[in-house]
C-alpha cells in the first residue's frame, strides 16, 4: 500500500533513438530542478550522468544510469538509458521498473527507426508515456508535421499538451480560473487574443474526449475532461501528453516538468516485501551491485532474501549495503521503501529479471542479440582461465551467452553490433588485462518443433537411478521456452519433480539441426521414477538433459532464423528498385500511399539478408531515401538446407549432449540409442492416440513454475468451492501481476460437489494460527512469508492423514483495490480476503451459507468469531487444538510406518530363513 507520509514518488525512464538530445535533456532536468549546479555537455564530456570514459569519449550512453532530483511535491528518480541499438538490451531491462516513461523525439527527425522499437517495447511493457520533442530550435522542426507523424506512425492518444500548461502550473482544479490565467498568458506571451486562447483551450479538451468513451460523456455534459480523468486515461496508456522545446537552449523544460509532476500518478504497494532486480554492476572496488526496485513493504540492511533455489535447499543471502545512486556518487541507507530504486551489496546469486519476496520473475527479454562472434584470445592465453572471467560480464550483461563451443574449441559470445564489440574489447582489457579481439560475425539461429513427441532419459550406471518422461509440444512463434508438470506425485515425490524444473530451466538446450537454442516449445513433466536408495540429484540432471534430446531427435525439427521489419521511404522512380531487391532477399512487401513524391514500403525479411541493405538504401537514392530496420522476432529458415549444411552440426556425435540412456544389467551400465531407448524404459510412455488435446486445456497453457491466475479458473473454483466473489488478479502499472502456484493438479481433477455423506471442511485463520503458535509467532517477526509457508505446509501433511477439505484464510483487507484471490497450494486451497474483507468476515460468510450442507470446522482463536461460528452449528478447534491435533496425526503416521515396517522385515526374515532350511535339506 502506497505511504501516505512521504512525497510522490515517481521512478520515470529517458529513451529516445541515438543523437535525439537524450543526455542534454537530463542534464536540463537536473538543472532545472536544482539537483546540479552547472550544466554539463556532451561535447565538454563532463554531463553528470555519462560517467564512463567510454561514453565520455564517445558522446553516447552506454548504461543506464540513476539520479535524485525534486520538483514541486514529488520525488522522481531518473534512469537514463542508452540510445544506440547495440545497447538496446542494456535499456529494455529498465523498463521492468519504470513508473512511467519519457520518449523523446528529434524534432527535425522525426519518428526514426529506433523509435518504432521503443514504442513497441513500451507497449509490450504497457508503460504510460509522455513524449518531450526536442530540438524544436533547428531548422525543418515543424510542431504539427510531428504530431501528425506521431499520431500516425505511434498512435492517435498522442495529444499536444501544450494548451495545458496552465491547469500544471497554477496546479489547481477550478477549470473557469484555469481558462482565465491562460487567456492572460497567452495574452501577455504570444500577442493571442482571449477568443483564440479559450479555443484553443476548448479544443485540447474535445481531442482529450476522443481517447475515451467516458471522458467523452464527460465533455459533452460539461464542456471539459476532469484531471483525475486525463491522469487515468494517461497512466492507463489511452493519452500519450505531448511537449515541446529545445534541452540545449533550456526552452520548454519547466513547463514539461510542472506537466510531467501534474499529470502522473504515484503507485499502490502491497506491504509484504517484494522487489524487481533488473541491473547487476560492480563498483571501483570490484563489490557486486543488484540494482533492484522495491515493488512492495520495505527492504532494511541486514534483511534475509531467497536468491536462489536448486529444487530442494533455498539460498539465503544477506543484505550488507543499501545504496540510492545519483550520478556517480550515492548515499548509504538503512532502509528502502515500495517504490524507490537501490542498489545493493551483499548478494551474489541475483541476475536480472528476477523476483525477490513476493515479485514474479520478468518474462524473457522481448530484444535479443541477433548476431555470434568467436571472442579471439592472445596467444597464451588459457580459455578455461578466461571463460569464468568473461562469464561475471555476463552476469551484468545476460544478452553475451558467453559459452564454449565444445566442437570448435572456441570461446563465443551473442552481440548486437560492431560498437558493442568495441566496448566489450575495451571493458575487457580494463577489467581483466587481457586484449582480445573478435572473429567474423554469424547469424544467431534457433530452433523448434512441429509435431507433439515425448522425450524419455533414463541413467542408470551402476549405484544410480533416474528416468524422465517429457512432453514436448511446439507454440507459436514468440512464445519462448514454457515449462509445466503434470506429473502424479504418487509416481514421483515433489522433491525430485521441482528437481528435474530445475533442470530444464537452468541451461539453454541446444537443438539436434545445427546445436543452436531451442524455442517456441512446451516442456512438460507427465513421468518419472526415482530409487529409493539409489537416486542422487545429479542423476535426475542426466536423465532429462537425455529426456529432451531424445525427443528432438525423434521430432519434426524446425531451423529458425532472425527478421526484421522494415519501412522504407523512396523517391517514387525507385520503387521498382526497392521491389526487386526484396523479392531477392526473400521478402514480403506492401506499398503504403506515396507521401510528398516519396513511397513508402512496408513488410518483413530474414536478418541475414538485409543487414547490410541500408548502405545500399542510401547509396541508389543518393541519401534521399529512408530506411527503418526493427527487428520481427524469428521465422522458419528461408534457406534451411543450406545453413545447416554448412554449419554441418552432428547431433549423434555431441558427447556433451548424449540423446541415448544410460540403462544397467549383471551389475554393470551399458548404452542404448535413442532410436531404441523407449523400448527399454521402466516406466510407460505417453500414448498419443489415447490422449486428445481437447482433454487436457490446462497443461496446454498452464505453467507451474511461473503461473497465470486466469479469472475463468478462480471463478469456477469458487463457483465450486467456496461461494464466494471472484478474482485472481492484482493490477499495477497497467499490468497484470503474476502468481506463483505449486500445483494445478487438484484444482484441474477434483470434485467439489457435495456426496451423500457429508464432506468436511477445515477453515482456518491463517494469521490468528500463526500468532496463536509460539514456533510461528517468533519467525513471523522475522519473515511472515516463511512463517506462512510453514503453517501452510503443516496443513498439507494434516490433509494427507486427515482426507478433508482444508481451506486457509488470510487478511488482504488492507490493500487497496485487491479482490477475493483464490489458489491450490498443493492439496490445500488458499484464500487471501478482498479489500475491506477481513478473514473473520469470510470465514462467517462461508460458516452461514455452508454449514447446512457439509461438516464445517473452523480453526481460530478469535473470540468473538468462535461465538459467531458456534452459532452457525459448525465445529470449533482453538489454535491450541489444531496443533495438539497435527501433533497426534503425526505420531500416528509414525507409529503406522513402523508397524508396517516391521511386520514387512519379519515376513521377509521368515522366508529367508525358509530358503535356508529348504536349501538345508537339498
Amino acid at each position: 500500500m502506497a505511504n501516505t507520509n512521504r512525497r510522490k514518488h515517481i521512478c520515470t525512464g529517458l529513451m529516445a533513438h541515438v543523437d535525439s538530445g537524450k543526455t542534454t535533456l537530463s542534464e536540463a532536468l537536473l538543472y532545472t530542478s536544482g539537483a546540479i549546479r552547472k550544466l554539463g555537455k556532451v561535447d565538454t564530456k563532463d554531463a553528470f550522468l555519462d560517467t564512463d570514459e567510454r561514453e565520455r569519449a564517445r558522446g553516447i550512453t552506454i548504461f543506464s544510469k540513476q539520479a535524485e532530483l525534486t520538483w514541486r511535491d514529488t520525488d522522481l528518480t531518473l534512469l537514463d538509458t542508452p540510445g544506440h541499438v547495440d545497447f538496446s538490451a542494456e535499456m529494455e531491462r529498465v523498463l521492468q521498473v519504470l513508473d512511467y516513461a519519457v520518449l523523446l523525439i528529434s524534432g527535425s527527425d522525426g519518428v526514426q527507426g529506433h523509435t518504432q522499437t521503443l514504442w513497441n517495447l513500451l507497449q509490450q511493457y504497457e508503460i504510460p508515456t509522455f513524449f518531450f520533442v526536442n530540438k524544436m530550435d533547428q531548422p525543418g522542426a515543424d510542431q504539427a508535421a510531428v504530431m501528425t507523424e506521431l499520431k500516425e506512425r505511434l498512435s492517435e492518444g498522442c495529444i499536444d499538451f501544450s494548451a495545458s500548461s496552465v491547469l500544471a502550473d497554477a496546479v489547481i482544479a477550478d477549470v473557469a480560473d484555469a481558462k482565465k490565467d491562460y487567456d492572460a498568458k497567452q495574452t501577455m506571451d504570444s500577442g493571442m487574443n482571449t477568443d483564440q486562447s479559450v479555443l484553443s483551450l476548448e479544443t485540447w479538451y474535445e481531442e482529450l474526449a476522443t481517447c475515451q468513451e467516458e471522458a467523452l460523456e464527460t465533455y459533452l455534459e460539461t464542456g471539459t475532461v476532469s484531471e483525475a480523468q486525463i491522469r487515468a486515461m494517461t497512466r492507463d496508456r489511452e493519452v500519450f501528453p505531448c511537449y515541446f522545446g529545445s534541452a540545449l537552449k533550456m526552452e520548454g523544460i519547466e513547463t514539461f516538468l510542472n506537466g510531467f509532476e501534474f499529470w502522473t500518478e504515484e503507485d499502490t504497494y502491497p506491504s509484504e516485501f517484494s522487489a524487481k532486480v533488473y541491473k547487476i554492476s560492480r563498483d571501483e572496488q570490484g563489490n557486486r551491485l543488484t540494482h533492484l526496485k522495491v515493488t512492495g513493504g520495505v527492504l532494511k540492511v541486514k534483511d534475509l532474501l531467497r536468491t536462489k533455489s536448486d529444487g530442494e535447499d533455498d539460498v539465503l543471502e544477506k543484505v550488507n549495503q543499501i545504496r540510492v545512486y545519483s550520478g556517480e556518487k550515492y548515499e548509504v541507507r538503512q532502509r528502502a521503501e515500495a517504490g524507490e530504486i537501490c542498489a545493493v551489496t551483499g548478494l551474489a546469486e541475483t541476475y536480472p529479471g528476477q523476483g525477490l519476496g513476493e515479485e514474479a520473475e520478468t518474462l524473457p527479454p522481448l530484444l535479443e542479440p541477433v548476431l555470434t562472434c568467436q571472442v579471439c584470445l592472445p596467444e597464451g592465453c588459457d580459455p578455461a582461465l578466461m571463460l569464468p572471467k568473461l562469464k561475471l560480464l555476463e552476469e551484468e550483461q545476460p544478452e553475451l551467452h558467453i559459452v564454449w563451443d565444445e566442437q570448435l574449441q572456441e570461446i563465443q559470445a551473442q552481440i548486437m553490433g560492431e560498437i558493442q564489440t568495441e566496448i566489450l574489447q575495451s571493458v575487457i582489457a580494463e577489467r581483466f588485462g587481457i586484449d582480445v579481439t573478435f572473429g567474423k560475425s554469424h547469424i544467431v539461429y534457433k530452433e523448434t518443433i512441429a509435431n507433439t513427441v515425448e522425450g524419455v532419459g533414463h541413467f542408470e550406471p551402476l549405484r544410480h537411478y533416474a528416468e524422465v518422461h517429457l512432453l514436448l509440444e511446439p507454440l507459436p512463434a514468440g512464445s519462448g521456452l514454457q515449462i509445466d508438470v503434470d506429473c502424479s506425485e504418487d509416481m514421483l515425490d515433489k522433491n525430485w519433480q521441482r528437481l528435474i524444473v530445475t533442470h530444464l530451466l537452468e541451461r539453454e538446450h541446444r537443438g539436434v539441426l545445427t546445436g543452436s537454442a531451442i524455442t517456441d516449445m512446451k516442456i512438460t513433466l507427465i513421468a518419472g521414477r526415482a530409487h529409493q536408495k539409489h537416486t542422487e540429484g545429479g542423476d535426475f540432471r542426466q536423465a532429462t538433459y537425455r529426456a529432451i534430446r531424445q525427443g528432438l531427435m525423434e521430432a519434426e525439427a524446425v531451423l529458425l532464423e532472425p527478421y526484421y521489419q522494415f519501412r522504407i521511404e523512396l523517391p517514387e522512380q525507385m520503387i521498382g528498385r526497392a521491389m526487386t531487391d526484396i523479392e531477392k532477399m526473400n521478402g514480403t512487401f506492401e506499398i503504403t500511399q506515396a507521401q510528398g513524391g516519396l513511397s513508402v514500403l512496408t513488410g518483413r525479411a530474414p536478418v541475414s539478408e538485409m543487414q547490410d541493405y541500408p548502405k545500399e538504401v542510401a547509396a541508389y537514392t543518393k541519401g534521399f531515401g529512408r530506411i527503418f530496420l526493427t527487428l520481427d522476432g524469428y521465422a522458419p529458415c528461408h534457406n534451411a538446407a543450406e545453413v545447416i549444411d554448412a554449419i554441418g552440426y552432428d547431433a549423434e556425435h555431441d558427447t556433451a549432449n548424449p540423446s541415448g540412456s544410460v540403462f544397467c544389467a549383471h551389475g554393470a551400465g551399458f548404452t542404448v540409442p535413442w532410436n531404441e531407448v523407449k523400448e527399454h524404459m521402466h516406466v510407460e510412455g505417453w500414448q498419443p492416440e489415447t490422449v486428445k488435446r481437447e482433454e487436457l486445456p490446462e497443461r496446454a497453457t498452464r505453467s507451474v513454475m511461473d503461473e497465470w491466475i486466469g479469472v475463468d479458473e478462480v471463478d469456477a473454483i469458487l463457483e465450486k468451492t467456496f461461494y464466494a466473489n471472484s478474482g485472481a488478479r492484482t493490477r499495477r502499472n497497467g499490468v497484470v501481476r503474476r502468481r506463483r502456484v505449486e500445483s494445478r493438479t487438484e484444482s484441474v481433477t477434483r470434485n467439489f460437489t457435495s456426496q451423500p455423506k457429508k464432506q468436511e471442511y477445515l477453515l482456518v485463520d491463517g494469521y490468528n494460527i500463526i500468532f496463536a503458535w509460539d514456533e510461528l509467532k517468533d519467525l513471523a517477526r522475522e519473515n511472515m512469508d516463511s512463517a506462512r509457508g510453514i503453517l501452510l505446509d503443516k496443513l498439507c501433511n494434516y490433509q494427507g492423514m486427515k482426507q478433508i477439505e482444508v481451506i486457509a484464510v488470510f487478511d488482504a483487507y488492507r490493500v487497496i483495490g485487491h479482490e477475493t484471490e483464490c489458489f491450490d497450494y498443493h492439496n490445500i486451497h488458499v484464500v487471501f480476503t478482498k479489500e475491506a474483507e477481513t478473514a473473520d468476515q469470510y470465514i462467517e460468510k462461508f460458516a452461514h451459507t455452508n454449514a447446512s450442507k457439509y461438516q464445517v470446522t473452523v480453526a481460530t482463536s478469535d473470540g468473538l468469531e468462535q461465538v459467531i461460528i458456534r452459532g452457525e452449528g459448525c465445529r470449533l478447534l482453538s489454535a491450541r487444538d489444531l496443533h495438539a491435533e497435527m501433533e497426534l496425526a503425526g505420531k500416528q503416521l509414525s507409529e503406522t510406518y513402523m508397524q508396517e515396517s516391521t511386520t514387512k522385515n519379519r515376513l521377509i526374515g521368515e522366508l529367508l530363513e525358509a530358503q535356508k532350511k529348504n536349501d538345508a535339506s537339498t
